[in-house]
């Protein structure tokens, strides 16, 4: 009788709330898996993805954002023993799960914190508003996988921006299952989609999109892609967040910032009664 044959699993790309493959049909072998292999057009198709989520997303209240984002947090806890199979720590399962419900948490805090009236001369209220920037594309770390990865994407949609995620293509599988996370929480389909494959490919189609509002290079090590990145996204006055070392202690407190980085401001001005 012959040995069984080993059934790979095949991990796909997630846009939209779906999982399709690569539109070119490559893939590569990570840890006895096969991953996609996401091509420029796989890009732009996420970013569409991304887009039509904008206004529905955005437009949610902030305690119900803050919801969603807890659900996450959830099903991300009970998929805890998945993630240490493929080779996550324990740990750092438990820091991303506890990362996330820290930045549910701020959902409908932040506009208090950022936001607020101004003291004007004259009759008027003038307030100053938080609001999402849009569509931001991400270069995700790749080291540490996971809590990289949640340190990144959740105070981008948190605040009501939808994301494109480029995973580090050495470490894709947490990115991936992490999807699968996300694809069984409340979360709607395009406000998070997932590409796996080359940076060097798919990044700087990203920020190059003229439909792209910000792009985090936070996850992008070479340089010279990243000076090249920054040039690609003032074409259109892309938000930038640049690079972080590759020794960055992501297990600090994230503080503000990059919530805040990805906000515009709307100033009103409104009359007062008499």
């Amino acid at each position: 009788m012959s040995e069984r044959v080993t059934v790979r699993k095949t991990y796909k790309l997630f846009v939209g709330g779906k999982f399709p493959r690569s539109e070119s049909g490559r893939s590569y072998l990570v840890q006895d898996s096969n991953v996609s292999l996401a091509s420029r057009k796989d890009a732009r198709d996420a970013v569409v993805a991304a887009r039509a989520a904008v206004k529905g997303w955005a437009g949610a209240t902030a305690y119900n954002r803050g919801q969603i984002l807890y659900r996450v947090a959830e099903m991300l806890e009970g998929r805890r023993e998945q993630f240490v199979a493929l080779g996550v720590p324990g740990a750092e399962v438990d820091a991303a799960t506890d990362r996330w419900v820290w930045y549910a948490g701020w959902s409908d805090k932040l506009a208090q914190v950022y936001g607020g009236a101004n003291p004007v001369a004259g009759p008027y209220f003038n307030v100053s508003a938080p609001e999402p920037t849009g569509v931001v594309a991400v270069a995700a770390p790749e080291v540490p996988a996971l809590l990289g990865l949640v340190s990144v994407v959740a105070p981008a949609i948190v605040t009501g921006n939808t994301v494109v995620v480029a995973a580090s293509p050495t470490a894709p599988l947490a990115a991936v299952t992490l999807a699968e996370v996300l694809a069984t929480s409340d979360l709607p389909g395009g406000v998070v989609n997932v590409l796996t494959g080359r940076l060097s490919e798919t990044v700087p189609t990203l920020a190059a999109h003229m439909d792209v509002n910000a792009v985090d290079l936070t996850g992008v090590r070479d340089p010279e892609l990243a000076a090249e990145l920054e040039v690609k996204a003032a074409e259109n006055l892309k938000r930038v967040l640049r690079p972080v070392p590759a020794d960055h202690d992501w297990s600090a407190d994230p503080g503000l910032r990059r919530m805040t980085a990805l906000l515009e401001t709307k100033t009103v001005w409104h009359p007062k009664g008499v």
